[in-house]
C-alpha cells in the first residue's frame, strides 16, 4: 500500500477546506483527515469480510492487517479528541481470527471493530454542523487515493499486484456507501451534482466489479483518474 495513507492532512484536496457555504462553517482539515483514515479502515474491513465469506482467509488476513500496520498509528493520538476508545486490540484480534481461520470467533471480533468505528463516527458527527456535507468531502478524499493504488497494481499492462487492485476497489466501494448514506440531504442541495457523482461512481464500480483482480486492467489509469476528477468537480458544487 502506498505511503499516502500515512500523510493524512497533506492529502486532503484543497477544495475540501474552502467549499462550505456562508451558512455552513467549513470543516477543519484535521477532522477530514481523521475521518478519511477511519474510512480507510472501514474499507479494508469490508473487503476482508468479503474474502472471509469466500473462505479466502489468507487474503482477508492481509486486508485486516493494513489498518493495524498502516493506519492506526496515524490516528492513535487523535482518538481522545474524537471521543473514540482505543481499538488497536480489536483490530489485532480480528486479524488473528483470520490468520487462524477461526470462524467461531470471527463475527464477535468483527462486531467489536465495527462498534469502535461507529464510536469514531459519533465523535466526528458531534463536531460537524453539516454532516452530509462533511461525509461527501471525506468520501471524495478517500477516492483521491484510489488511482494511486490502481497504478501500483499494474506493471507493463498487467495486474501484477492484485492486492493493490483490491485496495483501490475498497476505496471506491466505501466512498459509494458513504455517499449513499447522505444522498437524500445532498439531493436537496443540488440534485444534478449528486447525479453526476453517482453516475461516475457507478462507472468506477463497474471497473472494479470483481473482487478477484483480473489479469488485465479493466480500464486505463487515465480513465479512472478522470472519473475521480469528475466526482471531485461535482462535489465542489455541493
Amino acid at each position: 500500500m502506498r505511503q499516502h495513507i500515512r500523510a493524512a492532512v497533506a492529502c486532503v484536496p484543497m477544495f475540501f477546506v474552502g467549499a462550505a457555504s456562508a451558512q455552513t462553517p467549513k470543516p477543519v482539515a484535521p477532522d477530514i483527515a481523521f475521518a478519511r483514515q477511519i474510512g480507510f479502515i472501514r474499507a479494508h474491513i469490508a473487503t476482508g469480510d468479503e474474502l472471509v465469506q469466500q473462505r479466502d482467509w489468507s487474503l482477508a488476513y492481509r486486508h485486516f492487517m493494513f489498518p493495524v500496520e498502516e493506519v492506526y498509528g496515524a490516528i492513535r493520538l487523535d482518538l481522545r479528541t474524537y471521543k473514540t476508545p482505543p481499538f488497536d486490540f480489536a483490530l489485532k484480534t480480528l486479524a488473528n481470527t483470520a490468520k487462524s481461520r477461526d470462524a467461531k470467533r470471527y463475527q464477535p471480533a468483527l462486531q467489536k471493530v465495527q462498534t469502535s468505528l461507529a464510536a469514531a463516527d459519533a465523535g466526528l458527527k458531534a463536531r460537524q454542523p453539516d454532516w452530509p456535507f462533511f461525509v461527501l468531502r471525506v468520501a471524495v478524499a478517500m477516492l483521491a487515493a484510489a488511482p494511486d493504488e490502481y497504478e501500483d497494481a499494474v506493471v507493463e499492462g498487467r495486474i501484477t499486484r492484485p492486492i493493490s487492485y483490491q485496495v483501490a476497489r475498497s476505496y471506491v466501494f466505501e466512498a459509494q456507501r458513504m455517499i449513499d448514506g447522505v444522498a437524500d440531504a445532498l439531493a436537496a442541495k443540488n440534485a444534478d451534482a449528486l447525479r453526476d457523482i453517482r453516475d461516475n461512481l457507478a462507472q468506477l464500480k463497474a471497473v472494479f466489479a470483481p473482487l478477484a483482480a483480473p489479469k488485465q486492467p479493466p480500464q486505463e489509469l487515465a480513465a479512472v483518474t478522470e472519473r475521480v476528477a469528475k466526482i471531485e468537480t461535482a462535489a465542489a458544487k455541493l
